[in-house]
């Protein structure tokens, strides 16, 4: 009788260690899966990613601090993806700046380094925002990663920049979720830092992770793992998992609490001081686990809930559906979602020389690269996975004891933050113009203006504190190499100060305004509001 029990035992333990023939929902050393099978979960991760962005592209930013209510239909069919294409291809930049960086592994290799990264970022045509056009604007002049996403560099840092780029990190690691996180290290530092960082990290994790499991609570709550649990965004996702479990029948009740938290409150994006707008990775990624929590595998309810919950409401179910589609594969994906896809799957995303049926090929022949050099086994007709179990990335904490205190502005437009603002000042001289302020730092608001101006011209903004230089900020007049920002430091030794702003090359017929500042304080205070 013994000796049965300790071949039964011997057995089992054989069994957990042996490689495994197809997806499992508990951590094992190594997945086997055909090569076929390893091509249609890349293939789902890419299409999910464009089912998703076209699906939440009508709302994207339209509803602030609010759900969609459900009388609002969410629109889908065969004409929606080619409409974006054909009229706003900018919608896929969840897309296309994958693709900047899969294009430069493609020409340099794995190894390529992050300078590589940058430049083919900082240099390319296409427009970016937030985190990554200030990024662009520190590479530009001299300020290469990782200080071109560090926070005293970057007052995005926090952003979501970096969330909805770093599919491609988790689409190349198959059940790799270090080598997943190590090359986000690698790219994610050259746009973010910090919770913005750990948007990033934490959705290629669940990427990697989809490869080899089809659980969706588990690979939520295991993908959480490479996050340092003193972070802000650990303590966020915790509470989303949490809120799920009080309340797992009601999404929105979910969604309310998220809502009602520390978490819906963004202290350093510029644009979302004191404002419903809220474009920090933290409460976006909150809104991709609701969708993937209540979602359970319906691919639907995932990207509806995702959504719905509001904000940044095209790329947060492209990272969701994205996810799931991993999971569930290409050919899982009802003919429903995929046919739409058909009439642009061979032309090229804006900026790129890339469609999305050669993207499955390049993401296909990465993940290949990625097993290998990470100790796995690529045969004929199957690959073997080293899956790998998860450690957290360094503790990184931007803006630290940095708080908002004052807000200065033009009163608001009709329209909201995307309508034409006056302005407070306008600088058309080379007098200057004195802002004073109280605190540890000052982000100044506002740009250069001109019809007539050349395209070339550079405008060139030296900004001093207390009678010093501080920086001259170069504004071009082409928007996308310009600042996010006229002047910005929030690591000023703390006290009461004079900022003078001084156009050192005016031009006829241009003018740099200022339509507002914010000030910073080392206390979290309430916000004290100035519209003037």
């Amino acid at each position: 009788m013994k000796n049965s029990r300790i071949l039964v035992l011997l057995i089992f333990f054989l069994s957990v260690s042996i490689i495994s023939c197809g997806v499992s929902n508990k951590p094992v050393k190594k997945v086997k899966m055909t090569k076929k099978e390893l091509l249609n979960k890349v293939k789902g991760g890419w299409a999910g990613q464009v089912i998703g962005v076209t699906y939440g592209g009508p709302t994207e930013f339209r509803y602030l601090q609010k759900m969609i209510p459900d009388t609002v239909t969410l629109r889908w069919d065969n004409d929606l993806p080619k409409f974006f294409y054909d009229t706003f291809p900018g919608l896929y930049d969840d897309i296309y700046m994958d693709l900047t960086f899969v294009e430069v592994f493609e020409k340099e290799g794995l190894d390529a380094p992050a300078s590589s990264h940058a430049k083919a970022f900082a240099y390319a045509d296409y427009m970016l925002w937030h985190a990554n056009q200030a990024a662009r604007y520190n590479i530009l002049n001299g300020i290469m990663p990782p200080e071109s996403g560090h926070w005293k560099y970057n007052m995005h840092a926090d952003d979501i920049d970096f969330q909805i780029e770093a599919d491609f990190a988790g689409l190349m690691s198959p059940g790799m979720i270090n080598t997943s996180a190590e090359i986000c290290d690698k790219i994610g530092h050259i746009m973010n830092y910090g919770d913005g960082y750990y948007g990033g990290v934490y959705v290629a994790a669940m990427y990697a992770l989809a490869f080899v499991s089809d659980d969706i609570n588990y690979v939520v709550n295991e993908a959480l793992k490479v996050i340092p649990q003193e972070s802000n965004y650990y303590k966020c996702m915790q509470d989303v998992i949490s809120f799920h479990k009080k309340y797992p029948n009601d999404w929105k009740k979910a969604w309310q609490a998220i809502e009602d938290s520390e978490w819906s409150i963004d202290l350093h994006c510029p644009d979302g001081i004191a404002s419903p707008f809220n474009i920090d990775a933290t409460i976006n990624s909150a809104y991709v686990l609701l969708g993937l929590l209540y979602g359970q595998g319906d691919l639907k309810v995932t990207m509806d809930v995702s959504t719905r919950a509001g904000q940044d409401s095209d790329c947060n179910p492209a990272t969701a559906a994205g996810i799931l589609c991993t999971m569930m594969g290409y050919d899982k994906i009802s003919a429903y979602w995929l046919d739409p896809l058909k009439p642009i799957a061979d032309r090229d995303f804006q900026y790129t020389t890339i469609s999305l049926n050669e993207v499955y090929d390049l993401g296909y022949k990465h993940a290949l690269q990625v097993i290998e050099k990470n100790g796995g086994k690529v045969n004929d007709e199957t690959v073997e996975i080293k899956v790998q179990s998860p450690k957290a990335v360094p503790l990184e904490i931007a803006f630290p004891n940095i708080y908002p205190a004052k807000l200065t502005q033009s009163t608001p437009p009709k329209q909201g933050m995307w309508g034409q603002w006056k302005m407070l000042h306008t600088l058309k001289t080379t007098e200057p113009l004195d802002i004073d302020f109280k605190g540890v730092g000052l982000v100044v608001k506002g740009g250069v203006t001109g019809k007539e101006l050349d395209k070339a011209y550079v405008a060139e903004l030296e900004v001093s504190i207390d009678g010093k230089v501080d920086r001259v900020v170069k504004l071009p007049v082409d928007y996308r190499k310009r600042s996010a920002e006229l002047y910005w430091n929030v690591t000023i030794p703390s006290g009461n100060h004079t900022a003078t702003l001084r156009w050192l090359n005016p031009v006829d017929g241009g003018e740099i305004g200022v339509r507002g500042y914010i000030e910073f304080t080392n206390k979290k205070v309430e916000i004290e509001v100035q519209n003037l």
